[in-house]
């Protein structure tokens, strides 16, 4: 059986490694997190995406 993990509830937004996978939790509107898991290259493309939007 699986292990049951609590849920994330609100907090900042975090990225945390677990094994190969990097775990995002995202706060959004309305209370709660959005939980992403994403592997290396993934990050990378979002990290792109992000430079271009923000224009750095």
């Amino acid at each position: 059986m699986a292990a049951m993990k609590p849920r994330t509830g609100d907090g900042p937004m975090e990225v945390t490694r677990e094994g190969r996978s990097l775990i995002m939790r995202v706060p959004i509107d309305g209370g709660g997190r959005l939980v992403l898991e994403i592997n290396k290259e993934e990050a990378e493309s979002l990290k792109q995406c992000l430079i271009e939007a923000v224009g750095e």
